[in-house]
């Protein structure tokens, strides 16, 4: 394992540097005398092990801090406190075990748990889903966002929406109505120093489990976005989320290709009109230009009603294509998701695009989407 130490105290450092050498060579020691706000290698270690004789609330703190900033890390405590004040006080701020000082037994038996556990888990690799728009207001983004939300409402999955609409980026402002603190041009003017911590504190938390990097303010900033950037990016993401998902835009330059080229989906996202049609079209000869399989590309009608002159078998036909999936019009509730910059699915979870989102999430995870409820239930529901 990969372990840090934290003390103050200098003759405790030695005596559990000592235990751990004897209890395994394998082991990965280093040795810190406070807490850090980051571990400066950008890898981030199995285990973090603070002890000290008092432990305040500044620490718990910041054992909180570092512990959101890395959900892998394991926290174990060694101090004299046991209340249980303290020891639920621990447990919310991440800590996994609190231990008497000297208890090594203790010690090597909550090591032995967190091997246990380390082993069992499989290491995650993300999949990446790209939304582009065949023509310009199709919905994309808005969908894009939206999906997000919807994945991320699922158990134990992490998502993050990454806009790389680099001249006209507004993805963000479909979920969120934070000005972000960093955006993806600011990222890429620090490209050497991309890690988990800086990732993370890049992007705007919309749910624990949901987080947005957008786009730059100033379109004069596109040009420092370049095609290598994507791939450290998406390198990194996949290995810190279950889905990431792409906003594209409609442009096709390096960065985009760049981003389609490592995308394992790709949703070109359509409505059942002439010019969507002919654009579209031309958007599937590129993609086949490019070499991608035909089930990368799952193809998106957006704003669809049954009354539409052009049916899904028109477009299929024309498509040679089979639509993947439809998302309903309902002008109404996608409007007012939009205004307040709040997820539909959080908004009006019972609207029809939101239901279509959440068959689509499904869809995407393996899972079985959860079934309608008739007003009846719905009026329970509220009682």
């Amino acid at each position: 394992m990969n372990i840090v130490i934290v003390s103050k105290n200098e003759a405790q450092l030695k005596r559990l540097t000592r235990l751990l050498r004897e209890r395994s060579t394998a082991d990965r020691v280093s040795l810190l005398a406070s807490i850090p706000d980051v571990f400066d290698n950008g890898v981030t270690p199995d285990l973090l092990l603070l002890e000290q004789e008092h432990i305040g609330e500044e620490e718990l703190e910041r054992l909180e801090l570092l512990g959101g900033r890395h959900p892998s890390l394991a926290i174990i405590v060694q101090c004299p406190q046991q209340s249980p004040q303290f020891l639920l006080r621990s447990m919310r701020a991440g800590v996994r075990e609190v231990l008497q000082p000297d208890d090594d037994a203790a010690l090597c038996a909550a090591l032995r748990r967190i091997e246990e556990k380390l082993q069992k888990q499989v290491t995650r690799k993300g999949q990446v889903l790209a939304f582009v728009s065949c023509k310009g207001g199709s919905g994309a983004t808005f969908l894009a966002a939206n999906l997000g939300y919807a994945l991320a409402a699922g158990e134990q999955r992490k998502v993050a929406l990454f806009d790389l609409n680099l001249q006209f980026g507004d993805a963000a402002l479909f979920v969120s109505d934070h000005k972000p603190a960093t955006t993806l041009s600011q990222l890429s003017q620090q490209i050497v120093r991309l890690d988990a911590s800086l990732l993370t504190a890049s992007m705007i938390q919309i749910t624990p489990s949901y987080s947005v990097l957008a786009a730059a303010d100033d379109p004069a900033h596109a040009a420092d976005v370049e095609a290598e950037h994507i791939d450290r990016l998406l390198t990194l993401a996949r290995s810190q989320y279950d889905y990431i998902l792409l906003d594209v835009g409609r442009g096709l330059d390096p960065v985009s290709v760049r981003a389609l080229d490592r995308a394992d989906l790709i949703f070109p996202v359509l409505q059942a009109t002439l010019p969507y049609v002919r654009d579209g079209k031309r958007l599937l000869d590129v993609f086949r230009g490019l070499g991608y399989r035909e089930d990368k590309i799952r193809l998106i009608l957006n704003r669809y009603a049954s009354s539409d002159s052009i049916r899904v078998a028109d477009l299929e036909a024309a498509y040679g294509k089979h639509v993947y999936k439809s998302i309903p019009n309902h002008y109404e509730g996608v409007a007012a998701s939009v205004s307040q910059g709040v997820p539909i699915l959080k908004l009006a979870p019972h609207n029809p695009v939101s239901r279509a989102l959440q068959e689509l999430a499904a869809s995407l995870a393996g899972e079985t989407p959860p079934a309608a409820q008739g007003w009846v239930a719905r009026l329970l529901a509220r009682a």
